[in-house]
């Protein structure tokens, strides 16, 4: 008996329903700013994707895209502007930067209350501490995966590989915030396969191609795929690639209760949780009441 393929899209698209719904109900009008800096292929598509995705929920996206030549102070001038600008609600750089410039200095100056991605101290500060802000959308999106599956995660034990502050950290944060025990396993883990056959829960988020196999998943799991990995497609044709995720999934899914498939699990999710923080923010720097279903998320 195999497992089951967990829709990501679906699940999606009933955050991003929720989203529309909770606009609707708004005195104003939200408004998100994507910066795009540079010419990277997969970047632009993001953004065209989260632009698209805004209009659709009922919301105002703001798209700044400039040459990959531009200096990291012309850069961090754009974000700051947008930092002041009363009327953007939520602020999203998009990584990766070029080589000159500091992801970091460029972070530092988003305002806290419109950091959507919850990628600045200060965001990552409130989720160490416990305390409200926003999260980071990926992680999010990870943690509402896993519970469409179980949905009491108490006591579940889960396992994270991978520790960026991406995705790796804040995901172990926030599912310890469900109670959930866990674990951040890496390259310098020992028996990394070993710990990853004691997870009810496993998090793959380390960005190497069809890594976790399926005699690395305990029997009856829940596994969520992180990863998107671009690799040689041959029976595509010389020269063709194809996507694929940190897990095999093929064998994965012959082992787990449920497995969240790359593409189409964990991405669509991000995009979906973007959406939601830029209402969160917008209330919160408005003054604004959280409209239900949100609320109640």
């Amino acid at each position: 008996m195999t497992g089951r393929s967990i829709d990501g899209k679906a699940i999606a698209a009933k955050v991003r329903a929720d989203v529309a719904a909770a606009v609707k109900q708004l005195p104003g009008q939200p408004a998100l700013a994507v910066v795009l800096t540079g010419d990277d292929p997969a970047s632009q598509v993001y953004v065209a994707s989260k632009g698209k995705a805004t209009i659709e929920a009922g919301m105002r996206s703001v798209e700044i895209r400039l040459p990959a030549e531009t200096t990291e102070a012309d850069l961090i001038a754009r974000v700051d502007a947008l930092s002041r600008d009363p009327d953007i609600d939520g602020i999203l750089v998009q990584l990766p930067l070029p080589k000159h410039i500091s992801e970091a200095n460029v972070l530092a100056v988003i305002d806290p209350l419109k950091d959507v991605d919850g990628l600045t101290e200060a965001s990552a500060g409130k989720l160490v501490l416990g305390k409200p802000g926003l999260r980071p959308c990926t992680p999010v999106g990870c943690v509402i995966l896993a519970k469409t599956e179980r949905p009491d995660l108490t006591g579940a034990n889960v396992v994270v590989i991978g520790r960026s502050i991406l995705v790796g950290k804040p995901a172990a944060l926030l599912f310890l915030e469900q109670n959930a025990s866990v674990t951040i396993a890496h390259s310098k883990t020992r028996d990394l396969k070993m710990v990853c056959r004691g997870a009810d829960i496993l998090v793959a988020a380390v960005g190497r191609p069809e890594m976790v196999r399926g005699d690395w998943i305990r029997p009856g799991a829940i596994v969520i795929d992180v990863g998107t990995n671009r690799v040689p497609a041959p029976e595509k044709g010389d020269g063709k690639t194809k996507l694929v995720g940190d897990v095999h999934f093929a064998e994965a899914i012959q082992v787990a209760a449920a497995v969240s498939p790359s593409p189409g699990g964990v991405g669509p999710m991000t995009i979906a949780c973007l959406l939601r923080n830029t209402v969160l923010a917008a209330c919160a720097r408005r003054g604004w009441a959280v409209p239900e279903p949100l609320a109640a998320g």
